[in-house]
């Protein structure tokens, strides 16, 4: 799609954030033109990481100037709507113009081990819901007393204040969250799905002429990660198949190891590199896969970097062959 912009993501549940810095820097001498990170508490694989992306956000605006944020950091449970908002306004504070946050309603390995009983979709949502409004007023300069039923705010501001607002972009997996996204959001981040990602994108619009707001960036996500051969592309990124399986989002599912038993009894090797993430040695593939997500109307197409093969490889070959390509198509 003329005018995509290409945002790199770098994995908090595989590398450590000094890792993650060395990528960001590299991603933008490649030509990314943002650079975010996954915000996870726990892997979704045996044996990862866990690194703190607000930390790494820190870090990681002193050595690059594009745009820095989350996709996505989750607002239901483990992190308190007012930090979220505290923690980002300062952000913006030190990097103007350059701050987004991206949220979503998390899933079961982010909240479970922090002591939350998983709820079910419709109180996850109204969690969410609540979180994303405490956010929004904090950001307008409110004074905000509210109970948001499993947080609270008492005459709650912020007493540092960036001149502007950082951006918010909402996750949205189905119409429901959609309809969230079109009423708080700035944007919708969603998979680059396809068969999925229209029927959100259009909840999103409608939302959007429902609040009387324009529509924002449409980010459409997937990983990828490249080798010189195919086998060590795919092998080197094939731990990554529980994030193809959707109930790992939705349901009360979060030991790393049943994940990964999950997806390996569910999903080929070939399945997930070639049908979910964008895994191979031919780069020409990569170019014409990420078309494919490009064509359904976005306006960022966001990719992740997955994999142990050659993380700076990847991303090496992503500036030399694959985004030159797609911005001459």
């Amino acid at each position: 799609m003329a005018g995509t912009k290409y945002w790199f993501a770098a994995s908090t549940e595989e590398f450590t954030p000094s890792e993650m810095v060395e990528h960001a820097k590299a991603a933008e001498e490649a030509g990314f033109d943002g650079l975010g990170a996954s915000d996870h508490f726990a892997p979704w694989f045996p044996d990862g990481r866990g690194s703190q992306a607000w930390v790494w956000l820190g870090a990681v605006g002193q050595v690059t100037t594009k745009p820095i944020g989350t996709g996505v950091t989750p607002v239901i449970h483990h992190y308190h709507p007012g930090l979220i908002a505290q923690a980002f306004m300062s952000l913006e504070e030190l990097y103007p113009g350059r701050v987004f946050l991206g949220t979503g309603s998390g899933e079961a390995l982010n909240e479970v081990p922090l002591g939350l009983d998983w709820p079910e979709p419709g109180e996850m949502l109204e969690r969410f819901e609540h979180g994303l409004e405490a956010i929004d007023r904090l950001w307008n300069g409110e004074t905000v007393s509210m109970d948001g039923g499993w947080f609270r705010l008492k005459d709650a501001k912020l007493y540092t204040r960036a001149r502007s607002r950082p951006r918010l972009y909402v996750s949205a997996f189905g119409p429901q969250a959609a309809r969230i996204a079109g009423r708080f959001g700035e944007g919708l981040w969603t998979l680059g799905d396809p068969d999925a990602a229209p029927e959100i994108i259009e909840a999103y619009r409608a939302a959007c002429s429902d609040n009387g707001k324009e529509e924002g960036e449409i980010i459409l996500q997937a990983g990828f990660a490249w080798a010189e051969s195919e086998q060590a592309a795919i092998e080197g990124a094939r731990r990554w198949k529980p994030t193809q399986l959707p109930e790992l989002y939705r349901d009360d599912i979060w030991d790393p190891d049943d994940m990964q038993r999950r997806a390996d009894e569910q999903m080929t090797d070939v399945q997930f590199a070639k049908e979910g993430f964008l895994i191979g040695s031919d780069p020409d593939e990569h170019v014409e896969r990420i078309r494919e997500i490009d064509a359904i109307g976005g306006t960022v197409t966001c990719l992740q970097l997955i994999g142990s093969a050659d993380p700076m490889g990847s991303i090496r070959v992503y500036g030399e062959r694959v985004l030159p390509a797609l911005r001459e198509g």
